[in-house]
């Protein structure tokens, strides 16, 4: 397992808007140091609740990080991934289209972002309503009992909540499903794909397996054959047993 896919990394909570703020820089042509400056001033004001007001010189920052490894300086595995989420970007897309490029950038950049969601939709196939204290639960069966997975875990959701695709409930501590984002685009459902297989150490899963993946309880598209992924996305192949299971794999 790299250091990626151990590593919890998610400090701050990740709105939206920020990351539409850093996309319109990133395709308008600004420097990797000029983007950080004009988010360092950006998110310097703006709370992760959403409101407006001073935040502390040790907090933000973190969320710039994040922001900026996801999308404009990703690891190098990642480097291909970010240019062709960039090139769709710079096509005309629906809000949600967007928000699927979004998901499948920080998903693959840090899996544990994915893998809460994967609690959070086990956990919606079962019941309406869940908690805090289940999904963190879960977590700790996959990372281990770290003091560190409820806090940042809190991070996660509170972004979903932000994005939402969570929703609180009148119980505190307590969640239902929120929106649901529609996708037609083929080639943005391959991205989207090709983000949880890099959430993957092996980069590879039965295409029912990933079709049907939890991760993705917020999306609704199409479910297609291996052949029609590999197509749309030539960063991905398929590799076939028997007559009728299909795996679909990074390719190296």
């Amino acid at each position: 397992m790299s250091k990626r896919h151990d590593s919890l990394g998610i400090k701050q909570v990740i709105r939206p808007e920020w990351l539409e703020k850093t996309v319109n820089l990133w395709l308008a042509g600004f420097s990797p140091k000029e983007i950080r400056q004009e988010l360092d001033d950006y998110l310097s004001s703006r709370k992760q609740s959403g409101g407006i007001g001073a935040r502390g010189a040790k907090t933000y920052p973190m969320a710039i990080g994040i922001l900026m490894r996801s999308l404009v300086t990703p690891p190098i595995e990642l480097i291909e991934f970010s240019k062709n989420t960039k090139r769709m970007l710079k096509e005309s897309v629906t809000e949600h289209e967007r928000m699927a490029l979004y998901w499948g950038a920080i998903s693959a950049t840090y899996p544990f972002w994915f893998n809460v969601a994967r609690q959070i939709g086990r956990l919606l196939n079962l019941q309406d309503q869940i908690t805090k204290k289940q999904i963190v639960q879960r977590l700790k069966e996959q990372y281990g009992d770290r003091q560190t997975v409820s806090r940042v875990a809190r991070y996660v959701i509170r972004s979903f909540i932000a994005w939402g695709i969570l929703q609180d409930t009148t119980v505190k501590g307590c969640y239902k499903k929120g929106e649901i984002f529609t996708i037609d685009n083929m080639c943005i459902v391959g991205l989207l794909l090709e983000g949880a297989l890099h959430t993957i150490p092996d980069g590879k899963s039965s295409i029912n397996n990933l079709f049907n993946n939890p991760g993705f309880y917020m999306f609704e598209f199409p479910r297609v054959a291996g052949d029609l992924v590999t197509q749309t996305n030539p960063s991905i192949e398929v590799m076939r047993f028997g007559m009728d299971e299909e795996i679909l794999k990074l390719k190296e």
